[in-house]
């Protein structure tokens, strides 16, 4: 992949995540292995997508785990390893970290209650936690958390590099704590004149949900889509931070004293300060499903799923960049191989993670990258040629 499609992709795939160093060679590693498993109807770019997870580890991931889907036909992969010191194959089965996908099912649980009455998308979040959110925030509603351009700022956290977010990593934070954070703060922008992808706004999202059912967040995302859809391999992991079940480790780079770096295997780390925005377990075969059903229809019903497919007026911009606005309620949107493809990225330290679909479902796309730097500014290679494999270059407009 030349450089301009790399720059255009990595524009184009919203990640939001923490930047971090550049990713090292794997020195001494294993040797490579080859991609495995594919299915029998194998669509025109199977040998690109195997292409794109060959090699595997490599200096920016360690497996990779590949479904497409859709009326086009289908293609299922996997790649790398299941940790480093073993080499035993990545297993294609395992769950992982799925980072801000969680946002789209948060965002689906909020339109399901928003359906019900329960929630009313041009009410503020004030008028259901007056407790909470401070007066400065009073006009922010519920649609403007949904599609980011509420103006809350992010919520304070401890340290500014990898190696002080690894000494926190099992520091526990709650919702209201965060949110209470966020809200001390001065408002980034007047609510819906501009749109700031932060984990703040599904975090209040999360306790809105809790605040009209008075029931927990995660058992209502539990009853209302994981257990409607079968996903028995999602999960939600609460204080624990392990990766129950069967899941290849993630890695992250470090640096060393000398100057070297070194791979720390980064699997076992909190995600209290995720929750709502960004702490679900999943499986490549279970956000398939998720996706598939929700594009059909069959998760949000009737109008109220059209918001998760509908961006800002056009006259409101991205903060900082003044580049067009890119989310609806939960869903990101970007122009690949000519085609409108809407989804959502996720990252989590060891882990980047991607759901993505055209409207007509004739192309789908899941996967899971074990990337060396998935919180990195620019987008992990691995996961940039699987999309391009999948979907087609980014258009440049």
């Amino acid at each position: 992949m030349n450089t301009r499609t790399r720059t255009l992709l990595a524009g184009a795939l919203v990640l939001a995540v923490v930047a971090g160093p550049a990713a090292p060679a794997l020195a001494n590693g294993p040797a490579p292995a080859a991609p495995a498993g594919a299915s029998s109807h194998e669509i025109p770019e199977a040998a690109a997508l195997r292409a794109a997870i060959s090699g595997l580890p490599s200096e920016d991931a360690t497996a990779a785990l590949v479904r497409v889907g859709g009326s086009d036909g289908t293609w299922r992969g996997s790649s790398g390893v299941h940790d480093l010191d073993s080499n035993r194959p990545a297993d294609p089965r395992a769950r992982f970290r799925a980072g801000s996908v969680t946002k789209v099912f948060t965002a689906a649980t909020a339109l399901q209650l928003a359906g019900e009455g329960k929630l009313d998308l041009d009410r503020t979040a004030r008028h259901y936690l007056p407790d909470l959110i401070p007066a400065a925030y009073g006009q922010v509603t519920v649609r403007q958390l949904l599609n980011h351009t509420s103006g809350i700022p992010a919520a304070g956290m401890p340290g500014g590099t990898i190696e002080e977010w690894y000494a926190h990593r099992f520091d526990l934070y709650t919702p209201r704590g965060m949110v209470a954070s966020a809200t001390a703060k001065e408002p980034e922008f007047a609510p819906g004149g501009s749109q700031h992808y932060l984990n703040i706004n599904y975090t209040v999202l999360g306790l809105l949900i809790e605040q009209v059912t008075g029931d927990s967040y995660a058992h209502q995302v539990s009853e209302r889509v994981l257990r409607p859809l079968g996903l028995r391999s999602t999960s939600f992991p609460g204080t624990d931070p392990h990766i129950r079940g069967p899941h290849n480790h993630g890695y992250q780079v470090f640096a060393t004293p000398g100057g070297g770096t070194e791979l720390r295997d980064v699997s076992v780390w909190g995600t209290t300060d995720g929750w709502a925005a960004g702490d679900i377990i999943s499986t490549t075969a279970d956000l398939e499903r998720f996706t598939t059903a929700l594009f059909r229809g069959q998760v949000v019903r009737g109008p109220l799923l059209e918001e998760m497919f509908t961006l800002p007026d056009s006259s409101v911009r991205t903060y900082g960049t003044g580049k067009p606005a890119q989310f609806g309620a939960g869903l990101s949107v970007m122009t690949l191989g000519g085609r409108e493809v809407w989804g959502k990225t996720g990252g989590r330290y060891g882990y980047n993670s991607l759901v993505a679909a055209t409207r007509d479902l004739s192309r789908t796309l899941v996967y899971s990258v074990n990337s060396t730097n998935a919180k990195g500014q620019d987008m992990n290679a691995t996961a940039m040629d699987i999309v391009v494999a999948a979907f087609g270059a980014p258009s440049a407009g």
